[in-house]
């Protein structure tokens, strides 16, 4: 059954937004090397901007799931959006890298906000079951269409005009968003809208020692893996934050098992299709973004593509993933997210495949070559995308869904990360390539023989 006209509304302004924030992420990733020429700073320093956004989105998620739950998703929602506008205002305007670096970090505290508040606002949207399935199965495609549009506009942009235009595109649509909620979102989205008492649920408890700990130790191990691109896993550059990290995240999970009301619930994780969920918006994550910087640095440096044209030759994949995603949904219906979760990671693993043995090759033309294997990965990462967000927040209370949007939201943001980190060591970009799909391969089939 469709959605009615005002579930349709509020659905466009919640997934451009969620759009936006993925956008917004890989928004520097092309012109990178033309911003450090401008400001003048050294690789590590560059390293640290293009990670910024990230940290703070991904260590603040578990934190602003809770504020969603407790104040109500519209109003953290909005929060978040005015945070997030007002770093976008002053990202395009920094007069050094100093700014810059801290309008990033800004950013990412807002989206940290705005991600799990959005979809805590769908599910009061969409109350049903059924209904918000189907919503999620759509949903689970939108990162991924941020994060290819966000390779593709930047590239563009910074050829055509400046790396700095590129933050129009998440202040406008800030700007929108703020404007049209008051008139599509519910006016009281979110089950703690109340303040207690009959017929007004009470509010969570916020765990600040949880969130601090969690939100130092996630930054803090990330920030330790994204510098293995350029240090080596030994280097006191690199084990000095990695290892501060985990100490953190231990002492974060003895701090959830005494909590009267724990920021992440020691059990919330344990629950088979959740844990399947995650495990596979993580992983399919990850072999998207690994495609994306492997090829972007492999047509610029070993074909001397333009940026320009780095980024239209992901233009296939976009509309391969628009295309199968439209379909996602139905197939969810039909055969149960589960199966086309297991099937998008196999189809993946086939295009990743295809792209170790011959996108590679620059004696292979790209209508050969590299195309096929974009064009499978985009249909297989758009179906695992969909059934894996539908695995990831099924089965959740209604008290509870912002927190089942930090986490979902933190394994997307988190397992490039983690994975591409990991994949460093084995070697050059086809062995990367080969293990990307080996472990899609070894995902589907753990999909195939879970009972879930």
């Amino acid at each position: 059954m469709a959605p009615p006209r005002s579930g349709r509304a509020a659905f466009v302004l919640l997934g451009g937004v969620q759009v936006t924030l993925i956008f917004t992420l890989a928004a520097v990733a092309v012109p990178l090397p033309g911003i450090g020429v401008e400001f003048g700073v050294r690789r590590e320093e560059l390293i640290l901007l293009s990670a910024a956004y990230g940290l703070t989105f991904a260590g603040l998620l578990l934190f602003g799931g809770r504020l969603a739950d407790r104040y109500g998703g519209r109003r953290a929602l909005t929060a978040g959006l005015l945070v997030f506008g007002l770093a976008s205002v002053a990202a395009p305007l920094a007069p050094g890298y100093d700014a810059l670096l801290t309008a990033r970090l800004v950013q990412g505290a807002g989206a940290a906000l705005i991600a799990p508040a959005a979809m805590a606002v769908l599910r009061t949207v969409f109350p049903s079951p059924t209904a918000y399935g189907g919503a999620m199965a759509t949903w689970g495609g939108l990162s991924v269409l941020g994060a290819t549009a966000g390779n593709l506009l930047s590239g563009v942009i910074s050829a055509l005009l400046s790396w700095r235009w590129a933050f129009a595109v998440p202040l406008a649509v800030t700007v929108a968003a703020l404007a049209l909620a008051p008139r599509v979102l519910p006016a009281a989205a979110g089950p703690h809208s109340g303040t207690g008492g009959p017929g007004h649920p009470a509010r969570p408890r916020l765990d600040l020692p949880g969130a601090l700990l969690a939100t130092a130790g996630l930054s803090s191990a990330s920030y330790g893996l994204v510098l293995t691109d350029a240090w080596p896993w030994t280097s006191g550059r690199v084990l000095t934050p990695l290892v501060t990290g985990v100490v953190l995240l231990a002492m974060f999970v003895g701090v959830e098992r005494r909590a009267p009301d724990p920021l992440l619930p020691p059990g919330f994780l344990l629950d088979g299709r959740r844990a399947l969920g995650l495990a596979a918006t993580a992983l399919t994550a990850a072999g998207t973004a690994t495609v994306f910087v492997l090829f972007s640095l492999h047509l610029q440096d070993e074909r001397g593509w333009s940026a320009l044209r780095t980024s239209t030759a992901f233009v296939p994949f976009a509309v391969a993933l628009l295309a199968s995603g439209r379909v996602a949904g139905r197939l969810i219906g039909r055969y149960g997210a589960p199966v086309l979760t297991g099937a998008g990671l196999a189809v993946g693993a086939v295009g990743l495949v295809l792209l170790a043995l011959l996108g590679l090759n620059d004696s292979v033309p790209y209508a050969y070559g590299l195309l096929p294997g974009l064009v499978l990965l985009a249909a297989g990462v758009a179906g695992s995308f969909a059934g894996a967000a539908v695995l990831a927040t099924d089965r959740v209370p209604a008290e509870r869904t912002g927190l089942a949007g930090g986490v979902h939201n933190t394994a997307m943001e988190t397992g490039p990360t983690v994975v591409f980190a990991l994949l460093l060591g084995v070697g050059g970009d086809a062995a990367s390539l080969a293990m990307t799909a080996a472990l899609f391969g070894t995902a589907a089939l753990a999909l195939r023989l879970a009972r879930v």
